[in-house]
């Protein structure tokens, strides 16, 4: 496992611009939405791609390896990624 980097290089999921992928670092939920998320392939070490924003704050577009779903904004926020 590779160590954790400063929190200047972490951001969160939400602010990640359409098509960019990243590495999930970590998912601060509490325990039942951390398994949901673990289920649909969400977890540390992960990479996710923004395939779609949908405007005035709805919900973001993501591919997980070969499954994509779709999150809320403040969930999305809970997720820090590492370019």
């Amino acid at each position: 496992m590779n160590p954790p980097l400063p929190m200047q290089a972490l951001r969160t999921l939400e602010k990640l611009n359409t098509g960019v992928s990243a590495c999930i670092d970590s998912i601060n939920v509490e325990l039942e939405l951390r398994k949901r998320f673990a289920a649909l392939g969400l977890r540390p070490g992960k990479w996710v791609q923004v395939l779609r924003r949908a405007s005035w704050g709805g919900p973001i577009h993501l591919r997980v390896g070969t499954t994509e779903i779709i999150l809320r904004r403040h969930e999305a926020r809970c997720i820090a990624v590492a370019p």
